[in-house]
């Protein structure tokens, strides 16, 4: 698998425009990315853009804050995958996690999961925020719920992935389940050393930057 397919080239900024996003799209067919991950309300338009093409659509469920309910998580998933979204990137519920309430993340993770069906499901479960029990606890929970992801960070809370939450996430779900590193990747370099350290996607909005070698400090995920 080439640097590019490993990209989720993302923008998922609240007051993205069209022309960003079709700028996104066209990189995305440009660069042969794995995906281009936007918010719901743009998942529509860009499997439009992106039919015929190896492009996937992946979109963000219960996004950032992960304190939307059960039900509304799955209704958002079943509505993004009627307007054509391949990929699902869900924010576990933080608060339950907090609480030790890992049967209620679990129980969260398979609504969507359900939803689903046989679409692509990645677990945010915003590592900043936990400690590294509750970090082990959270990928134990999404793969338990039958996730086919676990991701670092939304990147619109208080940092990104870090290598070592990368390589705690992929000692604990072991060589199936894949691990998406989100937000930190602003060289090739980092990009090197989180797939060392076990990601098999990263998620960035630097992609292009990423892929031409150049070093980006613009601040985003």
């Amino acid at each position: 698998m080439t640097l590019n397919q490993l990209i989720d080239h993302t923008l998922l900024k609240p007051d993205s425009r069209q022309e960003q996003v079709d700028q996104l799209i066209a990189e995305a067919k440009e660069f042969a990315f794995a995906s281009v991950c936007v918010n719901p309300t743009w998942v529509k338009h860009a499997s439009q853009q992106l039919q015929g093409t190896a492009v996937k659509v992946c979109t963000v469920i219960g996004f950032p804050l992960g304190a939307s309910t059960s039900e509304t998580k799955a209704f958002e998933t079943a509505n993004a995958i009627l307007n054509g979204a391949d990929e699902i990137d869900m924010v576990i519920n933080v608060g339950a996690a907090k609480d030790g309430r890992f049967d209620a993340v679990e129980s969260d993770i398979a609504a969507v999961v359900e939803a689903s069906g046989d679409k692509l499901v990645k677990v945010i479960i915003e590592t900043c925020l936990l400690t590294d029990d509750e970090k082990i606890k959270a990928c134990q929970a999404a793969v338990s719920a039958g996730a086919d992801f676990v991701k670092t960070s939304t990147g619109f809370s208080t940092g990104g992935a870090t290598v070592e939450d990368v390589r705690l996430m992929r000692e604990t779900v072991g060589p199936d389940i894949g691990v998406k590193a989100s937000g930190g990747a602003r060289s090739l370099k980092d990009v090197q050393q989180f797939v060392a350290a076990g990601a098999s996607r990263i998620g960035t909005s630097s992609g292009v930057a990423i892929v031409q070698g150049e070093l980006v400090d613009d601040g985003n995920y």
